[in-house]
């Protein structure tokens, strides 16, 4: 029962992925990319320290408070990466692509995680039966990865989404290893202030007058287009900083990528009026080969 319970939580938190990915470039789009990471880091951090404040004597959202390893405080920072990586691939070829290429990125280290036990993640081995439903993952993967607009493979924009699903699925990693130590609210408090940190120096350094002019803007913005972003950040952080230490990171990566890319195909279908039946088949020959891995552990357990 745990195990459908947690299941059922990473494949939420992908379709709140895909929603909040494009919820994000929208908002880089009307300012900056700078201005959508502090503003959805500001109203993150907030909500975060608003409940933890509330939530101080309950120890569910207190945490252990344990001492963590130093360079997990430092966490949010592939955040930076993350979000403008996002925002460049979206924008040069929509959110089915994009989506499809990074969940490639997902799924190999999260094959990694599972084979080596790297970063605190619990050591599992493959049996014959589960590398063929890896294969049919994998190929589901390579289909959306080779679908789009036209048909067209643009293979710089794949290589980057890629690194964004790779550097997405370290930070999920770091941050639930980060919540053993000081509970799921604590950690993702300390993974919005290290990227709100990181960010801010980086864009009021690099980028001052376009960030300040985009900063401007924002009161004639649709107060949900500001807000929906940091507010489903929250969600995602906090969701999978629970989650994806308690099932395999093979299971939880397949899981967000396979709800990640079915919603984006529902984005682009819905509200950009474009579909592509590759990704829609590629996203289901993912969803197969999970469930062959999850039929295979159910037998051997």
């Amino acid at each position: 029962m745990q195990q459908t319970l947690y299941l059922g939580i990473s494949a939420l938190s992908g379709m709140v992925i895909a929603i909040m990915v494009v919820a994000n470039t929208l908002l880089g789009q009307a300012t900056t990319m700078g201005v959508s990471l502090l503003v959805n880091h500001i109203i993150g951090l907030t909500l975060l320290s608003a409940i933890l404040l509330l939530g101080r004597r309950r120890p569910a959202i207190k945490g252990p408070g344990e001492k963590a390893p130093w360079y997990l405080y430092f966490n949010g920072l592939f955040g930076l990466a993350i979000l403008n990586i996002n925002y460049v691939t979206i924008v040069a070829t929509g959110a089915s692509l994009a989506m499809a290429s990074a969940v490639f990125g997902q799924s190999a280290s999260s094959l990694v995680f599972d084979l080596t036990g790297w970063m605190g993640m619990e050591k599992r081995r493959l049996n014959g039966f589960k590398v063929l439903s890896l294969l049919i993952s994998g190929v589901g993967i390579v289909i959306m990865a080779t679908a789009g607009e036209g048909g067209s493979f643009k293979i710089g924009y794949i290589l980057l989404s890629a690194l964004a699903g790779v550097l997405t699925m370290t930070q999920m990693v770091l941050n639930s290893t980060f919540a053993v130590y000081k509970g799921a609210i604590r950690a993702a408090q300390q993974n919005f202030i290290g990227g709100l940190g990181g960010g801010a120096l980086f864009y009021l350094l690099l980028q001052r007058t376009a960030t300040i002019e985009g900063l401007l803007k924002i009161p004639s913005l649709p107060p949900l287009l500001v807000v929906a972003g940091g507010l489903l950040a929250v969600f995602v952080v906090v969701a999978t900083s629970y989650v994806v230490v308690k099932i395999p990171a093979v299971y939880s990566a397949l899981l967000l990528s396979a709800s990640q890319v079915l919603m984006s195909l529902a984005i682009d279908t819905f509200f950009f009026d474009a579909f592509d039946l590759a990704l829609l088949i590629g996203a289901l020959l993912m969803l197969l080969g999970m469930a062959g891995n999850l039929y295979s552990d159910t037998r051997s357990s």
